[in-house]
């Protein structure tokens, strides 16, 4: 098959070609990006962000020069594990619900593009919302935590199962406008950068990279909160007669913000929420892609190869036929 095919248009792009791909695509691009990652959440929490962070890769080498390099990468197998499954339902559901909404019709509809990344955001966000719990408290100073699973136990144990989905709500409040202006923004760069659809790397770089930028600085403030709902930090939950009362919600979430920060809290962590999902976006992007095309390259030709077979076999037997 030449590569300048329609690979988008191919009827075996297939349902599992799209968990597979998907599946590569987020466990290379949160591996890959797990250290800005990092440096993101101690950027945005409450207790820590003003006295020792100040920049993205100054905030990097503090953290390797006080607390060593795999300090950055803590959780890293925790991710690893859940971007998987949770990536190939996001794409999956986002690729079939954009067919079946699209109704075959030429060309991209941001109206369906945005329907169709809202619903795969609820997806997603459900597989991967407790991994973001667990993950996000191994990167936190000081982290009480000796591991992924020493993390979920103690969670589990003193706060319920409830803990770790505290933040689902206000993930689907950031999340849901984040993948319709990220899925919105890259159909429209393909649609100028590349209206052949044709598998081409770098439209699939430049045009998920614009995605992510444009979609990380807008909801930034809601990443803020939802960070200060999963960390449960110690520090801002102490009441004024000195008990602990955890923080519950989004709008109790904004006001505990607004009162410890201000205005300026919103956006801690903004740059390096932005430099994180450049990379991020593009990467994900160009790895799905990568190997939806090299996939639907695969079964094709197999296909190929037993239609031929079929065929030679099938005259073979006529002309077998026509000699008795």
């Amino acid at each position: 098959m030449d590569n300048g095919d329609d690979y988008e248009a191919l009827p075996t792009s297939k349902f599992t070609t799209h968990l597979l791909a998907g599946a590569m695509a987020g466990m290379g691009e949160h591996c890959i990006m797990y250290p800005i990652d990092c440096v993101k959440t101690r950027m945005q929490s409450v207790r820590t962000s003003q006295q020792m962070y100040r920049s993205v890769f100054g905030t990097l080498r503090t953290i390797i020069h006080n607390e060593g390099f795999l300090k950055v990468v803590r959780g890293l197998n925790v991710v690893a594990v859940g971007a998987g499954p949770s990536h190939a339902l996001y794409f999956a559901c986002y690729e079939h619900l954009k067919k079946k909404l699209s109704s075959g019709r030429p060309g991209q509809s941001p109206l369906v593009n945005a329907i169709a990344g809202s619903i795969a955001t609820l997806v997603h966000d459900a597989a991967m919302n407790p991994v973001d719990v667990i993950k996000q408290r191994l990167q936190m100073y000081q982290s009480p935590y000796k591991s992924g699973i020493d993390c979920m136990r103690t969670v589990w144990h003193s706060e319920g199962s409830l803990a770790f989905y505290r933040s689902y709500t206000t993930q689907l409040t950031m999340n849901i406008p984040f993948q319709v202006i990220h899925f919105v923004t890259y159909e429209i760069g393909q649609e100028m950068l590349n209206p052949t659809r044709k598998y081409n790397p770098k439209t699939h770089v430049i045009s998920g990279g614009c995605a992510g930028a444009i979609a990380a600085a807008a909801t930034t403030p809601l990443d803020v909160c939802k960070t200060m709902l999963n960390t449960q930090e110690s520090l801002i939950l102490n009441n004024k007669n000195g008990t602990s009362v955890a923080i519950t919600g989004m709008i109790n979430g904004m006001r505990t913000l607004y009162m410890k920060e201000g205005l300026s809290g919103f956006f801690k962590g903004l740059r390096a929420r932005v430099i994180f999902q450049i990379p991020a976006t593009a990467i994900s992007w160009s790895v799905y892609e990568f190997f939806k095309f090299m996939l639907t390259n695969q079964v094709n030709t197999t296909d190929s190869n037993n239609g031929n077979g079929l065929a030679m076999a099938s005259s073979k037997l006529s002309l077998k036929g026509d000699q008795q």
